[in-house]
This record gives structure tokens, sequence and C-alpha cells, in this order.
């Protein structure tokens, strides 16, 4: 038997345990080892969604975007191990690190399993009501001032060009500033939509054009955050 390799979902926020799929469970129990962003919070996670599960059987290994352990990613494989990667939160390999080790498996041709779960990315562009055929995830912004509003401008011209909506997130501590700049930079007629503590119980996700915005601008200081954005033409 060859490896295998689940991507198995985790939580977007604490309270939104109602969001795994119940086979998410069976998938776990198969796995051997695991490759996790944080090792504590994945262990956390799993007890979370099945008690009966014995954490210490399993192998862990750490992976972050800059040492994401291929060496010891590929030597699982050769020993034919069933292997869960697990992210922070959400999907594997979605803004994630996982990514690499997948990209991996798939030049050795190992089956691969995507398991069903929550996607922040997904979830605010299906509830913003913005254009779901073209849109574009451009990760986190600049930091620096500036180059921030450089590409808030660049990011609303394209949307405009090309009808296209553009999602984006920041650090949560960060996330009043952005808004700042995002009021700041974009014309009163672009859509923004904040999408705020997905799958929490105080969960907050509303569109509306910067004009509006600027009348009532919400405070999400450290509150986990998507931000997507359709500019008209």
């Amino acid at each position: 038997m060859e490896a295998t390799v689940y991507l198995i979902p985790s939580l977007l926020h604490e309270e939104g345990l109602q969001t795994i799929p119940s086979y998410i469970i069976d998938a776990v129990k198969r796995c051997q080892v695991f490759f996790a962003e944080e090792e504590r919070t994945a262990r956390r996670y799993l007890k979370k969604i099945a008690k009966e599960i014995v954490i210490d059987e399993y192998e862990w290994f750490p992976m972050t975007n800059e040492t994401p352990n291929i060496d010891s990613f590929k030597i699982k494989i050769r020993e034919k191990k069933t292997i869960g990667i697990i992210s922070e939160a959400g999907c594997p390999g979605i803004a994630d690190p996982g990514q690499q080790l997948v990209a991996i498996a798939q030049q050795l041709n190992i089956e691969i399993k995507p398991l069903v779960g929550p996607n922040s990315i997904l979830l605010a562009l299906m509830a913003s009501g913005m254009n779901g055929q073209q849109f574009k995830f451009n990760g986190y912004l600049p930091i620096k001032d500036h180059e921030r509003n450089k590409a808030i401008r660049e990011l609303e011209a394209e949307s405009a060009k090309k009808n296209c909506t553009q999602i984006f997130i920041e650090t949560p501590y960060r996330n009043n500033q952005l808004i700042d700049a995002l009021l700041k930079n974009c014309l009163p007629s672009t859509k923004i939509c904040m999408a705020v503590d997905l799958t929490g119980t105080n969960e907050f996700i509303k569109t509306k054009p910067v004009s509006e915005w600027k009348k009532n601008k919400p405070d999400i200081h450290k509150r986990p955050a998507v931000f997507v954005l359709h500019a008209s033409s």
C-alpha cells in the first residue's frame, strides 16, 4: 500500500465546531503522521472533534512557509505512511504552507484527498454578493502606508477594468488601519464587504459602498476578517 495524504480542514473560529463534517473524524483516525502549521492548536482541535483520539499515538511535524519540513515529508512518503496536513485555520493549501507539501506529493504521484470544510475566502465571497465568476485572492496587502495605498488603488482599478472581485486579508490587529486606507483611497461607489469572525457567534458580514462605510466605520480590531472589494466600471 502506498502513502496517502489527507488535507484536513480545521476551524475558522473556536465556536464553529458544527462546520466540521463528521467524515473528517474517520480520516483523522486513518492518519499516522500529521504535518501541522501549529502543533498545539492542531492537537487541541483533534481532541475537540473526537475525544477518543490518542494524540500521542501520532507522529507530529511542524510546517511554516519558511520551513515546511519537506525532507521529513518525503521520508514519511517513502515509509508509505498515511499523512494528514492541518492548517492553523481553514483548508490546507489555501493561503497556507501546506501547499508546498501538496506540490511535493503531486510530483511524487501520491494520492491526495482534499476534504470538505470551512474556507474563509470562499465564505466571504459567497456572502458578499459580488462577482463569483471572476475573483482574485491577493493575500496580505503591504504594511507600509504608501505601498498599501498604491496596492489598494491598483486592485480597485483592476476590479473596475475586468469586473473582477478582489479578496484580501490582514493581520487582525491591523484591521482598522486597513479600513482607514480603504476608505481613504477607494472611490465612493466602490463596494467593500467585511466578513468578520466567520462561523463564530459574533459573525459579522456586510457589503456597503465606501460612501456608506464612511458614515459608520466599524471597529474590528483583533477580530479575524476577510475583505472583499468590487469597483464599478
